[in-house]
């Protein structure tokens, strides 16, 4: 009986060199984005609200049943106090709504006009000179020219600058109110309520030029995004106020002048204010 050996291992050796770094193997970290849901307090506060809104319109239609089962003008009565009122208050959230829709139009057209592209661009522009009084002289123009920079060129030159002094005056106004306020009101504390009261009404006054009248969440919305165009509108008036801080704060100044240095500062701050509401409204570029 032949004994059978084992076979032997076949090799087969290839001639290629492995790169260097062939066995690194690049890990690229997953990122997982979070939903941009509803948080916890907004799915809290809708819930309350449907709740709350809904249980008073059924509370509302049961009540116009039962006064129905009275007298037929006692329901019909009930009923029109009834609309009327939900009416109203429908009116006002849908006023509160659009004004948020404008400032979110605000946006999309700043980004259309800073997109670099011609149609964006000039889409943007139209919609833009469409919406506000000043852009009706320029509608024609916009609608024949093909060039970008032309188009912001016409931006720039017909509504922005009007509404830009338009702007400038109310601000001007505003100034000068705070001043002969600051001069009759005789308590500081009154003086902070009347800075702070006539700068929010100097910010709804702006927007209204542009095209946007907010509502109270709107102007809170608007305050946030002038608060942000103030830091660079303020950097164009730090020399002002810088002299005006040091003279308010030299004491034998302090001493002649009194309140009106406080109010000039008070004025110069409804100038700025004035400009950065104006920036925040105004969705076209600097050149």
């Amino acid at each position: 009986m032949t004994e059978v050996g084992r076979p032997e291992p076949y090799l087969e050796y290839v001639d290629v060199v492995a790169p260097r770094d062939a066995a690194v193997v690049e890990v690229v970290p997953t990122v997982v984005e979070g939903g941009r849901g509803a948080g916890t307090a907004g799915l809290v506060l809708a819930g309350v609200g449907v709740l709350a809104g809904g249980f008073a319109v059924l509370g509302a239609l049961n009540f116009v049943v039962d006064q129905f089962a009275r007298a037929a003008w006692l329901g019909w009565v009930t009923a029109g106090v009834a609309a009327g009122g939900f009416g109203l208050a429908g009116a006002g959230v849908w006023r509160e709504l659009r004004a948020l829709m404008a400032l979110e139009r605000v946006d999309r057209v700043r980004a259309d006009l800073a997109s670099g592209e011609a149609g964006r661009i000039v889409t943007g522009a139209l919609e833009w000179a469409g919406r506000v009084p000043a852009g009706a002289g320029v509608m024609g123009a916009l609608r024949v020219v093909n060039d970008p920079d032309a188009a912001l060129a016409l931006l720039r030159a017909g509504p922005g600058r009007a509404l830009r002094e338009a702007a400038e005056a109310q601000a001007r106004t505003a100034a000068m109110q705070v001043v002969a306020g600051i001069a009759a009101v005789p308590s500081p504390s009154l003086d902070v309520l009347l800075v702070a009261w006539r700068g929010v009404r100097l910010v709804r006054q702006v927007a209204a030029l542009y095209g946007v009248r907010p509502g109270v969440l709107g102007t809170v919305a608007l305050l946030r995004r002038t608060a942000v165009s103030a830091v660079g509108v303020g950097a164009a008036e730090i020399a002002g106020n810088t002299v005006a801080r040091g003279l308010l704060s030299s004491p034998l100044l302090a001493h002649a002048v009194g309140e009106a240095a406080a109010a000039g500062v008070a004025a110069r701050r409804m100038v700025v204010l004035g400009r950065a509401a104006a920036a925040a409204c105004d969705p076209v570029p600097p050149g």
